[in-house]
């Protein structure tokens, strides 16, 4: 982009990014009901099927290469799993042991999977 955006392009532009907002959620949602789906079939295991690093470096790695066809940025796209992934895996760690209700994910699971805590961000 150049520096001659003006104010109407502007509100054009943050309108096509509100827009991809609300369908970048709903997939969000979609995609944690198949993690529920998930949880619940994982139940009597012990939580290493629940975090399962390989399964999560076989998703990036794959993430990484949809990025690259899509002409994004594979290191964001890597960074925005990674997150979401670690506020998945916490969400059904509480599943799993009965914790928490499925839709509960506190601030501070994904804060902690977005600023690179390990336990949360590489499992």
């Amino acid at each position: 982009m150049t520096g001659s955006t003006g104010p109407h392009q502007m509100t054009d532009i943050r309108d096509a990014i509100d827009s991809l907002d609300t369908r970048i959620v709903a997939l969000i949602g979609e995609r944690q009901r198949w993690v529920e789906r998930a949880a619940t079939a994982k139940r009597g295991q012990d939580t290493g099927a629940v975090r399962a690093p390989a399964r999560v470096e076989q998703v990036i790695s794959k993430v990484r290469a949809l990025a690259e066809k899509a002409d994004a940025s594979p290191e964001v796209v890597e960074a925005t799993y990674r997150a979401m992934i670690g506020a998945f895996i916490e969400l059904e760690l509480r599943e799993h042991s009965g914790e928490g209700t499925p839709g509960s994910v506190p601030g501070s699971a994904a804060g902690s999977a977005a600023e690179g805590n390990p336990a949360s961000a590489s499992a």
